[in-house]
């Protein structure tokens, strides 16, 4: 497809991709339900069963109430809101900034066009299996904070070796497995955290909705972060940029993990019968004196 209407192959690749994106999106919209309750191609077993694990995992679902601007205001008031976000936007920088420019940084470790498709694939196949057992572990322990740092930690390592190493290919090479095993193992990570600290459906929807949302900005900063002048000084700007916003993500995690960490113990020691009802409980979601934070 390459010069149909004037458009090069490659822009057509993003374009029929962003067209089935909307297409899909939009058939979506109206085949997945809201609720367990709303799914009619469910049995009356699984039905139960599904709203049995909602319950335990975040309360009653409000299905009866909808989200309304007051709900929203109300999601934005809690400072680790924001925090969440910048904790997902500080890791999307890099991983974008790897996903745009990977083959032009390999391309210039000396390899032909074919040799650079090769060797950006080892790099994804390890932050694959890395991530999934980073996932495991982390599910098995019951505990996030530590598999964040470990694998930003990592990805630090990689950026550092990047703007620090010029003349070795192969450390620099290897330095992009350290780069996509730590950015894509903290990201998913990151993100469950955050989600299954909101409880009740209307924050857990507006919190999700908004670090993914704001996080996704990161990819506007990371298409002018890897620039063609900057290859004569090896993409130090780029690589120093990743590292800045990589280190954004950490800090945002420690004062994450301190708060929910300091929240909780609070709520510990505070008396826990305070008149409230199940349906005042259910509407302060992750506020009520009964939530106990995930770290």
């Amino acid at each position: 497809m390459s010069g149909m209407r004037g458009y090069q192959g490659w822009r057509w690749i993003f374009i029929l991709e962003g067209l089935l994106t909307c297409l899909v999106a939009f058939l979506f919209f109206f085949l997945i339900p809201d609720f367990p309750e709303n799914a009619k191609w469910l049995r009356e077993d699984e039905r139960t069963y599904i709203q049995r694990r909602l319950r335990n995992d975040q309360g009653s679902s409000a299905a009866e109430r909808p989200i309304g601007i007051r709900d929203v205001i109300n999601v934005f008031k809690d400072y680790k809101i924001f925090v969440g976000g910048f904790m997902y936007l500080g890791l999307i920088v890099p991983a974008y900034g790897y996903a745009f420019f990977a083959p032009g940084i390999i391309q210039s470790y000396g390899y032909s066009p074919i040799q650079t498709q090769l060797h950006s694939v080892p790099p994804w196949a390890a932050s694959f299996t890395f991530a999934m057992i980073v996932a495991f572990v982390s599910d098995k322990f019951k505990h996030r904070f530590a598999f964040t740092l470990i694998p930003i930690a990592i990805a630090i390592a990689g950026f550092g070796i990047l703007i620090t190493v010029h003349t070795n290919h192969k450390l620099q090479y290897g330095a992009l497995f350290c780069v996509t095993m730590g950015v894509y193992s903290a990201m998913p990570v990151i993100v469950c955290w955050f989600t299954m600290n909101l409880g009740g459906h209307h924050r857990r929807a507006v919190g999700t909705a908004y670090q993914i949302g704001f996080g996704n900005i990161g990819g506007i900063i990371a298409t002018y972060a890897f620039l063609p002048k900057d290859k004569p000084n090896f993409y130090k700007t780029g690589y120093s940029i990743c590292i800045s916003f990589i280190c954004v993500s950490a800090t945002s995690c420690l004062v994450y993990a301190g708060s929910v960490f300091w929240q909780n113990r609070v709520r510990a020691k505070a008396p826990r019968d305070l008149g409230l009802t199940p349906f005042a409980k259910t509407e302060m979601g992750d506020l009520s004196p009964d939530y106990r934070y995930l770290l």
